[in-house]
């Protein structure tokens, strides 16, 4: 007995000890948290370093309480602001692009390099360095004063491409028959699952906006450097630049250095000694975690919304890598029932998804639209279903080097009978009240009354979406027609199309709403929507204690799967597109 009571006194023990330590644990991260939203105290005569090796979404994700994996990511909200509050915080004295491979699209790239401009009116210095210089860093980069790559580094500059996978000789292999039905030779998302290469007009509309892209990148760059565009035109296209010297010839960059060449640069706009190292800042010490900054100093009672769409469209809640239609209608609906909400701002980054989703969260802007000013602004992509919640605004702010358009629709019913039955040995019967009680089915082959039938359906919803972007658009449905057909654009092309109406980026759309509300700059507050877990909230999802723990199955994918995950993430959403899509063609992926 004295045995027994022995081992359930050290298993006491033990418990409380645990409890206890694991009570420590919980008030320090809970400390974390509640000072993640305080600012860190900058030393005078310091440099803000951005680094962004993390990748760009429209509102950021934190990785404090990162375990097992990464999916953080910096927020272009957060990084903006930064930008902007160093331009007028007399501690911040100049910034460091201390880049490699940024992770971003091109028109949130865009937002960033305004930023810097921005930043660099206040007589403030820009500094880059490089060891590996992308495309895209290198635009990004392109605005700073001076820019050092390493002298056994790498600049590319050879233009944008884009890749697509092609699966039809997969499906032939596995015994995979797919259905396809859409509307518009342009609308190619279905391509890769019938064909093996690219049809004419698909490879017509890349080449044209995937150009017109690459021809505005070229002119910024060329306007920051003092390079003639038709010579950086050849440089790029006849790929002259092969290593650091090149890129120093051919007045890319302006030094090759090291990183402590960086830093004796800095010192001397720091008026530093030589022993002194220059104090440098990062982005997340510099910055709130709770996107406060924009509101600093305004109390007024008036509000502009801000509405965040980015992710694929899905019906139901979603999660906080999509558009749900449900959360999303509702965060719309919120703003407009709100008094205090004088106007909105529907912030898209989406290449679309389901077309009763999208019409869903459609129907709420145009209830919107009725009682208070709502502006889209688009950011990297808003393209098919990304552009049918965008087309009841009452004005579309689009970059230039935004993808948009692909007005159109498409479905997909695969018949996997000959791989069950050819590859696998598997035999499928069925009893139904009907002909076409198992409709929609998967295995076996449809009928020609019912394939005539399901594309009969995206017909409809085809003509619906037409006739329902026209009268957004106010233009003839025939002429909106004629620009559909599943057809991609770059901003400038669909500028020039009436498909939008301003070129500009979020800050221009905040003004745009602003002034349609009447309110001056200083008579107003934003606020983000839809709401952003909390870090508790986040650390408890990433134990699988929250209200869901996918953040956590990302999480562990991310980790286990490694370069092989994006695979994988397609074919997860292939398997959640529900009825009739409206969806950018392929997974554009622009390097």
């Amino acid at each position: 007995m004295r045995q027994f009571f022995k081992y359930v006194l050290a298993t006491l023990v033990g418990l409380v000890a645990f409890s206890f330590i694991g009570f420590l644990v919980l008030a320090g991260i809970i400390g974390a948290a509640a000072s993640a939203g305080e600012h860190k105290k900058v030393a005078a005569n310091s440099v803000l370093e951005l680094k962004l090796n993390e990748p760009l979404a429209e509102r950021g994700r934190d990785s404090k309480f990162n375990f097992g994996g990464n999916n953080s990511a910096t927020g272009l909200v957060n990084l903006k602001e930064a930008i902007r509050r160093a331009k007028t915080d007399g501690d911040i004295k100049g910034i460091l692009l201390n880049l490699g491979i940024v992770q971003g699209g091109m028109a949130s790239l865009e937002e960033v390099r305004d930023a810097l401009l921005d930043f660099k009116k206040s007589g403030k210095f820009v500094v880059a360095y490089h060891e590996i210089a992308s495309e895209k860093s290198f635009y990004l980069s392109s605005v700073a004063n001076e820019i050092y790559l390493n002298p056994q580094g790498t600049l590319e500059f050879n233009g944008l491409s884009s890749e697509v996978l092609f699966y039809k000789r997969l499906f032939d292999k596995a015994g995979i028959q797919p259905y396809i039905f859409r509307v518009g030779s342009f609308k190619s998302a279905v391509e890769p699952f019938f064909r093996e290469n690219f049809s004419d007009s698909a490879r017509y509309q890349t080449v044209s906006f995937l150009n017109s892209i690459n021809g505005y990148m070229v002119g910024q760059v060329a306007k920051a450097r003092g390079i003639d565009p038709a010579r950086l035109k050849v440089i790029s296209d006849s790929m002259l630049v092969h290593n650091a010297p090149d890129a120093l010839r051919l007045k890319l960059v302006s030094k090759l250095g090291y990183f402590d060449e960086v830093q004796d640069y800095m010192r001397g706009k720091l008026d530093l000694a030589k022993d002194k190292k220059p104090n440098l800042v990062t982005l997340s010490e510099y910055t709130k975690n709770d996107e406060a900054d924009e509101n600093e100093g305004k109390t007024s009672g008036n509000r502009i919304a801000v509405i965040y769409a980015e992710g694929d469209i899905v019906t139901g809640k979603g999660s906080d890598d999509n558009i749900g239609s449900t959360k999303f209608a509702e965060a719309i609906r919120k703003a407009r029932l709100d008094d205090k909400v004088k106007a909105v701002v529907l912030r898209i980054n989406s290449p679309g998804g389901s077309s009763l989703a999208s019409d869903i969260i459609y129907r709420e802007v145009v209830l919107t639209k009725k009682v208070k000013p709502i502006i889209a602004s688009m950011s990297d992509v808003a393209a098919s279903g990304g552009y049918y919640i965008a087309m009841a605004c009452d004005t579309i702010v689009a970059h230039p080097n935004t993808i948009t358009g692909s007005i159109g629709v498409f479905g997909v019913l695969p018949n996997i009978q000959p791989l069950l039955a050819d590859k696998l040995g598997i035999t499928v019967d069925r009893v139904t009240t009907g002909r076409f009680s198992d409709l929609p089915t998967i295995t076996r082959p449809l009928s020609e009354f019912e394939k005539r039938t399901l594309q009969e359906e995206v017909n409809r919803i085809y003509a619906d979406f037409t006739s329902k972007a026209a009268q957004g658009r106010h233009m003839p449905v025939e002429r909106l027609r004629r620009l559909a057909s599943g057809r991609v654009w770059s901003g400038l092309e669909a500028k020039s199309n009436g498909l939008v109406d301003v070129l500009g980026d979020y800050q221009d759309a905040l003004k745009i709403a602003a002034a349609r509300a009447h309110l001056k700059a200083d008579d107003y507050r934003v606020q983000r929507l839809p709401r952003q877990r909390s870090e508790i909230e986040s650390l408890l999802s990433t134990f699988g204690m929250g209200d869901d723990n996918d953040e956590a199955k990302t999480k562990a994918l991310k980790a286990e799967l490694g370069p092989l995950y994006p695979a994988y993430a397609q074919y997860q959403q292939l398997m959640q597109m529900r009825g009739v899509q409206a969806r950018l063609p392929y997974t554009l992926d622009i390097q």
